[in-house]
């Protein structure tokens, strides 16, 4: 006999909300902190202004994300709530609007008249706010916001994603930072793209070339911005 939660678990879409965070973090962090340190490597002969610079961006940056995703998503949930809220108050006061209400969305989705309202009303008997909150706000276990599990997996993934560009900053040569900064950095890039496809079951090839082609842009603006400075630290 077919297992209806462990066949739903198999899909992708039930890791959207964390994987979102979690590639949104590692993505800023890896082109955050590569950004930085090259725009601050193409005005500077010395190890020590990159380092601490990076540094900075890298703790700041990680907490920035966490609170920034905190923030975020908690007002969505507070939306979602605000609905659920006025949601129960027109079950209580009009029971039949919403019945009608909920019968013309099955409708629309291609039931018949007959079945549609049927369909309502037996969903209505079980748990009508549940029906409501899942069919007519759009609201559910997957797409439901979680501000804690956001901000950790947003925060996390980008002090992960930071520490690999940092790597290159403290071990490449001084000489040409900016260019080990780009290459490893893309690489960076590439296996962030393709782990993201994989646990999304989403396409590699698609992935990676739109994380690496946006990263490259953001680092060879950065570089500009140090060049055009022309500070020599």
């Amino acid at each position: 006999m077919l297992n209806l939660d462990n066949y739903l678990d198999n899909h992708y879409i039930h890791r959207s909300n964390w994987l979102r965070a979690a590639v949104l973090g590692a993505n800023d962090g890896i082109i955050s902190i590569s950004s930085l340190a090259i725009g601050v490597a193409a005005a500077s002969t010395s190890r020590e202004p990159i380092i601490l610079a990076t540094l900075a961006g890298l703790v700041a940056g990680a907490l920035s994300m966490a609170a920034g995703e905190y923030v975020s998503v908690s007002s969505q949930t507070d939306t979602e709530k605000a609905d659920i809220e006025r949601e129960k108050k027109e079950l209580l006061e009009m029971p039949n609007e919403e019945l009608q209400i909920l019968a013309q969305i099955y409708e629309q989705r291609g039931l018949k008249k007959e079945t549609a309202l049927q369909v309502a009303i037996e969903l209505t008997e079980k748990d009508a706010l549940s029906a409501h909150i899942r069919d007519e706000l759009g609201i559910n276990e997957i797409s439901q916001a979680n501000p804690i599990q956001a901000a950790l997996a947003s925060g996390a993934s980008f002090l992960v994603g930071g520490l690999l560009p940092m790597l290159t900053v403290l071990f490449a040569p001084i000489k040409g930072m900016e260019y080990w900064l780009y290459g490893s950095t893309t690489i960076f890039l590439i296996l962030l793209g393709a782990t993201a496809a994989k646990t999304g079951g989403s396409n590699s090839a698609k992935a990676i070339f739109r994380i690496t082609i946006w990263g490259s842009i953001a680092m060879g603006l950065s570089a500009l911005v140090g060049y055009l400075f022309g500070v020599r630290v």
